[in-house]
């Protein structure tokens, strides 16, 4: 309570800071933009409305984010000038080991296997998020923020055209318990349609609690135990969570890494997150070649992006995982000489033969992983009346997370994230499970400053793995390309974690492929889950922007939702 008295009272007190203008949101949804808005007007600071978005996304978003899962927040204190970084990743039960996600045949479990049930379960940090952000960065009670979040979910809300999508791709049985198929699908089993107005009493009296009595109500008490309960008796995969593994459960503060890249200054989310690390390393890479005399409709341009992607990506599976337990040597990967001998790699004329990790400084012995697969994730950002910024990536991993629901919300899948195989050649990987440990996760929220050392950019990405190439691909176009953050975002992606890669449908990067061909490159066309919301300071004021393949919008204080246009909307795979 002390804390709060005393930001508060620094807020009023501080001098209008240099960037002070009017507010501005961005979110995944036009619905959680709007709550977000109302916490601003009502006085509230970047982390109040980061928090109010949050508890609305869980409402309408549930297949994406919310208490049940966790996530990362970066914020920047215009103030002092210090940005600090949050993280609320999912934790394994302390009864996990390395042989966690292993069938009753001794072999490591497929994906599809791991998924369901509770076992992919990790102990839930959203809430915990939320809690920091408000004592340290907020102004307006706890309580005020969870209203429009609690209306929404007690009143009802539509269903969107893109969640419809969502429900008609999901398994038709074995997956949703009783709950969650009533709430989601009408009595012969068929997707609730567009439109339909859906109402969620649980989660409303839930967040009604959590608001009166505060966070520890979830991970202490009667919450704990359903929680505990639900995936410990799953059908599928059951867990061995216990009320410790919540109780015990802490949000960390890590230090944010940052990096700079023609004179700009990136600060970002560090381990168990690896987005900052890997943008920055695909940017530094590519820092010697002349991006911008290029130019965004460049195939040579787009095949240097490929070829940076695939370096960073391959370092990222075999280097970054939990700090807690393994050393991830953050600044070897991010030192002069390692970044100079991985960009000599890279030829502006062919394409490389093999894709190998390199050995930073400072690395220990791990062996390299397969990539895991990601997908749900909710992204926001926030700027106040007196230049805050709260940049956030919250997820519950797959779509709908592990299907197990409680008290009207749905519980992640996080621990898929780890290696399901721990080891491999006989050696250990980095992102092994063990107990109390957190996955590896490609969430990027990000905060640009320019040259002059004033916020430029707030970005953050949903879409598992493609999160990094998209906030990546997002800064070149705003430094290299002098683009808005708008149209930035809007380009089409060439996604290349590794040999091959993705050309995506129906953009620019589709015609260039003849192009990119003769550099070597061997690319498949298919339709990205892109979702990506950023803030930018543009013109002397805060602009918005939202990723037109998703339903996101930006939002001002006027409450008028900025949807950019639909240039590339992809219609048989919505974004994730």
């Amino acid at each position: 309570m002390l804390q709060r008295i005393l930001t508060a009272l620094l807020l009023i007190l501080a001098p209008v800071a240099a960037q002070a203008a009017k507010p501005m949101v961005s979110a995944a949804d036009p619905r959680a933009a709007a709550a977000g808005v109302e916490i601003l007007k009502k006085g509230g600071t970047a982390a109040d409305a980061a928090v109010a978005m949050m508890l609305a996304l869980g409402v309408v978003e549930p297949g994406h984010s919310g208490l049940g899962g966790g996530g990362f927040l970066v914020h920047y204190d215009a103030r002092t000038g210090k940005v600090r970084s949050y993280d609320a990743r999912e934790a394994a039960p302390a009864a996990a080991d390395a042989r966690w996600f292993f069938g009753p045949d001794g072999k490591p479990m497929g994906m599809r296997q791991a998924v369901p049930g509770g076992r992919s379960v990790g102990v839930p940090g959203e809430l915990r998020l939320m809690e920091a952000a408000h004592a340290n960065h907020g102004r307006l009670k706890w309580k005020a923020l969870f209203g429009p979040a609690t209306k929404l979910a007690r009143d009802g809300w539509a269903i969107t055209p893109r969640f419809n999508n969502f429900l008609t791709r999901m398994p038709a049985t074995g997956f949703f318990n009783d709950w969650a198929k009533a709430y989601l699908y009408t009595a012969d089993g068929q997707a609730k349609p567009v439109g339909t107005l859906v109402k969620n009493p649980e989660l409303a009296a839930f967040y009604d609690a959590i608001a009166r009595h505060g966070p520890d109500y979830f991970y202490v008490g009667p919450a704990a135990q359903t929680l505990v309960t639900t995936v410990n008796g799953a059908q599928r995969n059951p867990s061995k969570m216990t009320a410790g593994d919540l109780a015990s459960y802490q949000l960390r503060e890590r230090p944010p890494v940052c990096g700079a890249y023609r004179g700009y200054r990136i600060c970002g989310m560090g381990p168990p997150a690896s987005g900052t690390i890997v943008v920055l390393a695909i940017l530094k890479q590519l820092e010697r070649f002349d991006m911008a005399a290029l130019g965004k409709d460049s195939p040579v341009a787009w095949h240097l992006f490929a070829e940076s992607s695939r370096l960073a990506y391959a370092d990222r599976d075999a280097w970054i995982a939990d700090p807690d337990y393994v050393k991830v040597p953050v600044e070897g990967l991010l030192s002069a000489d390692y970044i100079a001998a991985r960009s000599a790699l890279i030829s502006p004329d062919a394409t490389m033969a093999s894709i190998a990790a390199g050995t930073p400084p400072g690395a220990p012995v791990f062996a390299p992983a397969e990539r895991q697969p990601e997908h749900g994730t909710s992204s926001l950002t926030a700027v106040d009346r007196w230049g805050n910024v709260a940049q956030a990536t919250v997820t519950i991993e797959s779509v709908f997370g592990s299907g197990q629901s409680m008290n009207g919300l749905f519980l992640n899948n996080e621990l898929t994230d780890f290696n399901l195989n721990p080891e491999r050649d006989g050696v250990l990987t980095a992102n092994r499970v063990e107990g109390g440990k957190r996955p590896r996760s490609s969430m990027s929220p990000l905060i640009v400053f320019d040259p002059q050392g004033k916020v430029r950019l707030s970005i953050g990405a949903a879409g598992g793995s493609t999160i990094i190439a998209q906030v990546a691909k997002a800064v070149i176009g705003v430094i290299d390309w002098k683009l808005s953050a708008q149209d930035a975002i809007s380009l089409g992606l060439l996604y290349a974690p590794g040999p091959g890669g993705v050309a995506e449908r129906d953009t620019a990067i589709e015609a260039m492929l003849p192009a990119l061909a003769t550099l070597g490159e061997k690319l498949t066309v298919a339709p990205l889950g892109l979702k990506a919301n950023a803030i930018e300071w543009r013109d002397g004021g805060w602009a918005g922007a939202a990723d037109p393949r998703s339903e996101g919008v930006s939002m001002g204080l006027d409450g008028k939702a900025v949807k950019p246009a639909a240039a590339v909307l992809q219609k048989d795979r919505p974004s994730e």
